[in-house]
C-alpha cells in the first residue's frame, strides 16, 4: 500500500489515493469489504480522473494476468490486468488480432471494458465488449460470472461502466483472425470538411477500417482539410512480405515536460501544414505494418509531456447521422477561436451496445486534443457541449475532464438503469471514482 499522486493521461486533475495490488480474487473481495470507497485502475490511460478516488483506495490491476490458450475459433480469456499490447505479442504470432483496438495498445483488458474502447472499426465490428463472451468479476456482493446471457443487466451496466460495479477480473473474448501482420491502406487527401465527410458517408461501409485526421486550424474555403486513411487486413497472397510479428515497442521518448506554450497556435499551424501536404493526395493498396495503423503514438513513449506541466484535454463527443452539421459547427467554432488541436480525428460510428452507458450511436464522432492554457478554452468547451445537446449527441466519458453533471442525463437518458443495476451489486456504494462523484453517477 502507498499514498500515491495519480492522474489521468491528460494530466489535468491530480488526486491522492491508497494504491493497492491485489492478485486474486480473495484480494479483491478483501478490499471491496475493507476499503471505504475504491475504484479499479489499469495504464492510467484514461484521459481526465476516471481511475483514481481522492483519499480513498485504488486497486492496481496489472497483477491480474495471464492469457489462456486461443481456441480454434479465436476466443480466449485474459486477466484483466493484460494489456493489448501482451496480448497482441502472443495472438499475432498466432494469427489473431484485437476485434477492437482504440488508438494506443497500452490499455488493459479491465480498462477496454470499463469504458468499452471502439477503434476505427466501430461502423463495422462495434465496440470492445461485443466481442467479449463472458466476465469474471468481483463486486461489493462477491464473485460472479457474466455473459450477454447471463445476468445480461450486469454484463452491459459494466460495458462502459467506468468500474463504477465491480473489478472485472478475467474476460473471455473471441479474436480476429489474420493472414499477415500488415494492413493495405488507401489515403486521400480531401481540401475541405464537406469532402471528407461525403467520402465517408458513401464509402466507409466497403473499408473495415477507416479514420481522418483533421485541420481545425484553418478557415474559409479550407476549414478542416483533412486526411482519410481506411484499411484492410492484409492476405497471404497480398504482400511481398506475409510475416506475423508481434508489435513493436516504442522507439522514441519524451524525457521531460515540454516548455509550457510549446503547442501554440503558431507551432500548430505549422505542423499541420507540414502533416497535410506531406500526404498523399491518393494512394491506393499501401502496406502498413499493424503499428503504424493502429497505434502510431505508441512509437513515443510519454507523448502527453509535449503538452507541458499544465497538461491537455481531449474533448470526444458523438452525433446522430441526422446532426452531420454539428461537426461542420464545433470545428467551425474551435478554428475560429484560434484554441489550438493538435490532434483531431474524425470517425464513423455504428449502432451502440444494449449498455445503458454506451456511448455509440450510428452516426459521426470527433475527438480533440487541446492544451490547456488558452483562456477561451472552456468557453470554447462550453459551447461545444450545448452544441452536442442540441444534435442530441453525448460526451464519452473516458475522455472527459471538465462536463457539467447537469447536462449528463440529458446526454444518458438511460442513466437511471445504470444506477439501479449498480444499486444491486453495491448497495453501499463502495466502487466509486473522481469522475463519478464529479459527474453524479454514484447513486448516492
Amino acid at each position: 500500500m502507498s499514498r500515491t499522486s495519480l492522474y489521468g493521461w491528460g494530466r489535468t486533475s491530480p488526486s491522492v489515493a491508497d494504491v493497492r495490488t491485489p492478485s486474486s480474487e480473495d484480494d479483491v473481495a478483501s478490499e471491496l469489504a475493507s476499503s471505504g470507497e475504491v475504484i479499479a485502475r489499469g495504464l492510467g490511460r484514461s484521459y481526465g480522473d476516471a481511475a483514481q478516488m481522492s483519499g480513498g483506495v485504488v486497486l492496481d490491476n496489472r497483477d491480474l494476468g495471464g492469457i489462456g490458450p486461443i481456441g480454434e475459433d479465436g476466443t480466449v480469456t485474459v486477466g484483466a490486468g493484460v494489456s493489448i499490447d501482451k496480448l497482441l505479442a502472443t495472438s499475432i504470432p498466432q494469427g489473431w488480432f484485437v476485434p477492437v483496438t482504440p488508438g494506443t495498445r497500452q490499455v488493459t483488458i479491465g480498462g477496454a471494458v470499463a469504458a468499452d474502447v471502439h477503434g476505427k472499426n466501430h461502423h463495422v465490428d462495434g465496440s470492445f465488449c461485443q466481442h467479449v463472451t463472458e466476465m469474471r468479476m468481483v463486486t461489493p456482493g462477491g464473485a460472479v460470472t457474466v455473459s450477454p446471457t447471463s445476468d445480461a443487466e450486469l454484463f452491459w451496466a459494466t460495458a462502459g461502466g467506468m468500474g463504477l460495479t465491480g473489478v472485472v477480473m478475467s474476460v473471455t473474448m473471441r479474436l480476429l483472425k489474420i493472414e499477415t501482420d500488415q494492413v493495405l491502406v488507401d489515403t486521400e487527401r480531401f481540401a475541405a470538411l464537406d469532402g471528407v465527410m461525403s467520402a465517408m458517408a458513401s464509402g466507409d461501409a466497403n473499408y473495415r477500417y477507416s479514420v481522418a485526421w483533421v485541420d481545425c486550424m484553418t478557415r474559409g474555403a479550407h476549414m478542416g482539410r483533412s486526411i482519410l486513411t481506411r484499411g484492410e487486413h492484409a492476405k497471404h497472397d497480398e504482400v511481398e512480405k506475409p510475416t506475423l510479428h508481434e508489435p513493436k515497442g516504442a522507439r522514441l521518448a519524451v524525457p521531460f515536460n515540454a516548455p509550457s506554450g510549446l503547442l501554440n497556435p503558431l507551432s500548430i499551424k505549422a505542423f499541420n501544414e507540414l502533416w497535410f501536404r506531406s500526404a498523399p493526395r491518393h494512394q491506393l493498396g499501401e502496406a502498413q505494418s499493424l503499428s503504424t495503423f493502429f497505434h502510431p503514438l505508441d512509437g513515443v513513449r510519454d507523448w502527453n509531456r509535449l503538452y507541458g506541466r499544465r497538461g491537455f484535454v481531449q474533448y470526444q463527443f458523438c452525433v446522430p447521422d441526422a446532426a452531420g452539421d454539428a461537426i461542420v459547427a464545433a470545428i467551425s467554432r474551435l478554428s475560429s477561436s484560434r484554441v489550438p488541436s493538435f490532434l483531431a480525428v474524425l470517425k464513423r460510428f455504428g449502432a451502440a451496445t444494449p449498455g445503458p452507458l454506451s456511448f455509440p450511436m450510428p452516426g459521426w464522432t470527433l475527438a480533440l486534443d487541446l492544451p490547456v492554457g488558452p483562456k477561451a478554452l472552456p468557453g470554447v468547451l462550453d459551447d461545444l457541449d450545448e452544441l452536442v445537446l442540441d444534435a442530441g449527441g453525448r460526451i464519452y466519458f473516458a475522455k472527459d475532464a471538465r462536463l457539467d453533471p447537469a447536462k449528463v442525463r440529458a446526454m444518458y437518458p438511460r442513466l437511471g438503469e445504470f444506477l439501479a443495476v449498480k444499486d444491486r451489486v453495491d448497495p453501499e456504494h463502495r466502487m466509486v471514482s473522481d469522475l463519478a462523484l464529479r459527474l453524479q453517477l454514484t447513486g448516492k
